[in-house]
């Protein structure tokens, strides 16, 4: 039998067709928007009844009798009795803020952190903590900084498409798809990424830009198309606020005086600045690339400024902004006491932006472990999460989560996390349980993620372990649903929608058609209710109003003050679709083409340094090494190579955040330095 659901072995969401065979899943396959014959394949959704099936999978919860004992089989009751003791001691001897629960970015994200928010804030803590200071959020929060929420784009309608720091062929196929329908339609593409890709290659133009330097880029096309009379008068007269201070500043960032510093010509960002903004609509992709760099926000901002300036902002073809729908939000942020002091307290903006995201910098997890800064933490619950690998200086995770008094792991497989566990819990596959599609809420469709097949052995799908701790806790008025259903209509209820109408409407629905061009009436959702080159907000918190008003960072990537020592720049990749972050490394059918982990090193680099293909290679950073196999090829430039990301889990010496540092952060949204930092290299001896 075939069931329609939705695949969460990532965060694409890609909607997904189940076979099951008695009871057994047998297969899935993607929903293409190209049609069977063109569409985009995934390695892990072909690997999906490998995955659920794992002889790895954690069948049964495990309770350690002690730091130095070993994992024994537990039930339910009692493993939960047990946590739900541990939040109770806590509580009463150290606060309920000296607990926390950290949530990963494995499949599944939406529901489960919204319920953990909830039982966490009725317990009392308002440490909920996402990693969103190294994902999309952060580019969220830059985005709501200039137009009041993130903006979507439309590739498909886009005349010109520029894709900046992302490869969704490895990432969002949905994504990558809609560009290539987009390109079949005439669209031209601009591409900024510091690595060659088969994106960069069909691209019209590609900008190999200087790792963590985007923010110049972004700063020189907006120069440029203010300069040339390129951008669009009537939305800047009447939509828009700050334009004359915006181009002010961008007067001292013109190609010339930029292009040398990020290994561009002046040429070539002119030509990129004419294209975007000549060919209307344009779209901007923006991705991971930005994400998870020292100057992420102001660069990101930047970026976004473009979309304004060109009028592309919610036209069709350009990037649509959101129109949510009007779900209760079951977090219930407003029950926790105000004087309770979040760990992530040093970071106000980042924390308060976003009632749907909350608190983001995980980083301060093992400050509060290590440093007890703010203050100590004494028990902490990890949500699918791998923070031991994942984490900027890994290593430093690594001590944090082995000394807490109590760690808590949920995941479907023993992680390195896992490893320094108190207590396991399995959790179920996304094909094991049933629940909204969180992202979609935020864009309009009611999608369903439908259960398709039993829990393997004694796992459990996340909102029943959180419905049960809570119901532990004494949380029962907070946790009244008995059923993922039950929550799911209580959350849907203001839309006057049932999950049984959305199932007979099959599986998916949507409220209302897309509306373009929604500021004409209503404004933006920003204190000004316009779009702002602006921001009096940041003003007033002491940070730039426009990208870079107080000049450009002087070290913009992780321990640029020893370039001199360390000579390379690292950049954190390559993205691969058999993966998801270090998930699913251990799955014999993804790893039969090979491991893909390498170092990329440019020719004259692998010259200078007396290596050669297939060398075992160290490459150094202050805070630490790793040993790869070395692939010489010229998708780097000069001066910089490529590091294999999310290994680590099985063979700790290949962790690429061995290298990477947490010292150094973004301060508005505590981002580290993880896509590029200064390094060396040599060949292993």
């Amino acid at each position: 039998m075939k069931h329609d659901t939705v695949c969460r072995l990532c965060s694409s969401c890609c909607p997904v067709t189940a076979e099951v065979i008695a009871g057994r899943l047998i297969d899935a396959q993607r929903k293409s928007l190209l049609g069977p014959e063109r569409g985009f394949g995934c390695a892990k959704l072909r690997a999906a009844a490998e995955i659920v099936y794992s002889d790895q999978r954690l069948l049964t919860p495990l309770i350690r009798e002690s730091k130095e004992g070993i994992l024994r089989r537990a039930s339910w009751d009692e493993a939960l009795e047990l946590v739900a003791a541990k939040f109770l001691h806590y509580r009463e001897n150290a606060g309920p803020q000296s607990v926390a629960w950290l949530r990963g970015m494995a499949a599944d994200w939406g529901a489960p952190w919204d319920y953990a928010n909830r039982l966490m804030n009725h317990y009392g803590s308002p440490n909920t903590i996402g990693n969103g200071s190294v994902c999309f959020v952060a580019r969220e929060m830059a985005h709501s900084s200039v137009y009041g929420v993130m903006a979507y784009p439309e590739p498909r309608q886009a005349r010109c498409i520029l894709v900046w720091g992302k490869h969704d062929r490895d990432t969002a196929l949905g994504m990558a798809e809609a560009i290539a329908l987009g390109r079949d339609n005439g669209a031209a593409l601009v591409v900024v990424d510091p690595i060659a890709t088969p994106l960069t290659r069909q691209a019209d133009i590609w900008l190999q830009i200087k790792p963590g330097h985007d923010g110049l880029l972004a700063m020189a096309m907006i120069q440029t198309i203010i300069a040339e009379n390129l951008y669009d008068h009537d939305f800047v007269a009447e939509y828009s606020v700050g334009f004359p201070e915006l181009a002010r500043i961008a007067a001292d960032f013109s190609p010339e005086q930029v292009a040398e510093r990020i290994w561009l010509t002046p040429e070539s960002i002119r030509r990129a600045a004419r294209l975007y903004a000549g060919s209307k609509p344009s779209c901007i992709v923006d991705g991971n690339g930005l994400d998870m760099q020292l100057d992420m926000f102001q660069a990101t901002r930047a970026v976004a400024l473009l979309r304004g300036l060109c009028g592309n902002i919610d036209r069709r073809g350009g990037d649509v902004l959101p129109q949510p729908i009007r779900v209760r939000n079951i977090q219930d942020r407003h029950v926790l006491a105000p004087e309770t002091a979040a760990i992530t307290a040093d970071y106000p903006l980042f924390d308060n932006f976003s009632e749907t995201w909350g608190r983001q910098v995980q980083s301060c997890v093992v400050d509060a472990i290590l440093e007890q800064k703010p203050y100590p933490l004494r028990m902490v619950v990890v949500q699918s999460g791998n923070p031991v690998v994942t984490m900027a200086d890994s290593a430093r995770a690594e001590t944090a989560f082995a000394a807490v008094d109590c760690l808590v792991v949920i995941d479907m497989f023993l992680n390195r996390t896992g490893q320094l566990a108190d207590v396991i819990l399995p959790a179920s596959s996304c094909f094991e349980k049933t629940q909204l599609n969180r992202a979609a809420l935020r864009n309009n469709p009611i999608i369903l993620q439908e259960q398709v097949i039993e829990p393997l052995g004694a796992s459990r799908p996340d909102w029943w372990i959180v419905f049960e701790l809570a119901r532990r806790l004494g949380l029962d008025q907070a946790f009244p649903w008995r059923s993922a259903e039950e929550a799911m209509d209580f959350q849907l209820a203001p839309t006057g929608v049932s999950v049984a109408e959305v199932r007979r409407q099959g599986g998916s629905m949507r409220l209302e058609e897309l509306r373009y061009e929604k500021y004409r009436d209503g404004g933006f959702a920003t204190a000004s209710g316009k779009f702002e080159f602006f921001s009096p907000s940041l003003a007033e918190a002491g940070f730039d109003p426009v990208p870079y008003a107080s000049g450009f960072p002087a070290h913009p990537i992780g321990f640029d003050e020893q370039a001199a020592d360390y000579p390379l720049i690292g950049i954190s990749g390559a993205r691969d679709i058999r993966f998801t972050n270090s998930q699913f490394r251990h799955i014999p059918s993804l790893l039969h083409e090979g491991s893909g982990c390498a170092v990329d090193i440019h020719p004259q680099d692998a010259k200078k340094n007396g290596i050669a293909e297939g060398d075992q290679v160290t490459v150094e950073s202050p805070r630490g090494a790793i040993t790869m196999q070395a692939r010489i090829a010229r998708l780097v430039h000069p001066g910089s190579i490529r590091i294999a990301w999310g290994w680590g889990e099985h063979d700790r010496d290949r962790g690429l955040n061995l290298l990477t540092d947490d010292s150094r952060r973004n301060p508005v949204s505590g981002t580290p330095a993880m896509r590029s930092f200064r390094c060396r290299l040599r060949k292993t001896a």
